[in-house]
């Protein structure tokens, strides 16, 4: 007896849809970026770094309350650009992009830190984050216009910031007073796509990371005027003893403390 091709085909389906199906499970997806080292990988060198990595930096840290992962995969972001540490980039970036940090957002991080943390650092950063955004199928018409309306001035702080820092350093190198004020804050940190919260968050964990706590206070009172809470900076140093290690934080402490205690209850 013949039996009919379709009839065939019919039986056929569902075995090919289910091999489908199971060779699609266990194919990577292309926009899964993975960690530079897999876990053999640390075993095989040192099994106590990948039981603390797995049992208190992800099992723990990243679920502790009071730095959602969105912005804790800022201030991480912030910390690797600072510090030039690109092996763990494309894995944190992917992270990022998972934890709700928007493509323009990054691209306004990097930015950012061009100037808090130099131009190769920024631009070091640019060569790992073009071929994530290419594998996450990120478009150009997802991030920022090289010139935006910017946001709203505050004057009068804007102009008490720049009279102290003219009093202080103008006759010491001038150059870098009008930058300051032009480019920075006239112009950087009014660019929309990046909240001035955010942008705080990026300058104060790049600064402890880079251990240049003599920038702290002012870039701290800044962070908690732009809605930075205690408790948010605190776990932020929490954060940052694991990616830019204990003595970098350690170093920011008592600057902190300053900020903490001097702000008004």
């Amino acid at each position: 007896m013949k039996v009919p091709v379709a009839a065939v085909a019919l039986l056929l389906f569902p075995l090919f849809a289910y091999a489908q199906a199971r060779k699609e499970a266990a194919t990577p997806k292309m926009n899964a970026i993975e960690p530079a080292l897999t876990r053999e990988d640390v075993r095989k060198v040192s099994s106590a770094l990948d039981r603390y990595t797995q049992d208190r930096v992800m099992g723990d840290l990243w679920k502790r309350p009071d730095l959602s992962r969105r912005d804790r995969s800022i201030v991480t972001l912030a910390a690797l650009i600072a510090r030039s540490q690109t092996g763990e980039m494309p894995y944190y970036l992917s992270v990022a992009l998972d934890n709700g940090v928007k493509p323009g957002e990054i691209s306004e991080i990097i930015t950012h830190l061009a100037f808090y943390s130099g131009w190769p650092n920024a631009m070091s950063a640019v060569a790992v984050t073009k071929n994530v955004f290419r594998r996450r199928g990120v478009r150009s018409d997802q991030l920022p216009p090289a010139a935006a309306e910017l946001l709203p001035l505050n004057e009068a702080a804007e102009t008490q910031r720049a009279a102290r820092v003219q009093q202080d350093f103008g006759t010491v190198a001038p150059g870098v007073v009008q930058y300051t004020a032009d480019v920075l804050f006239r112009d950087l940190w009014l660019r929309p796509v990046l909240a001035p919260r955010d942008r705080s968050l990026v300058t104060v964990s790049a600064l402890i990371a880079a251990g240049q706590v003599a920038q702290i206070p002012y870039h701290l009172n800044r962070a908690m005027d732009n809605g930075l809470t205690k408790a948010q900076a605190s776990e932020l140093l929490t954060h940052l003893a694991f990616y830019a290690g204990w003595p970098n934080v350690f170093s920011a402490l008592p600057m902190a403390k300053g900020v903490f205690e001097g702000r008004p209850r």
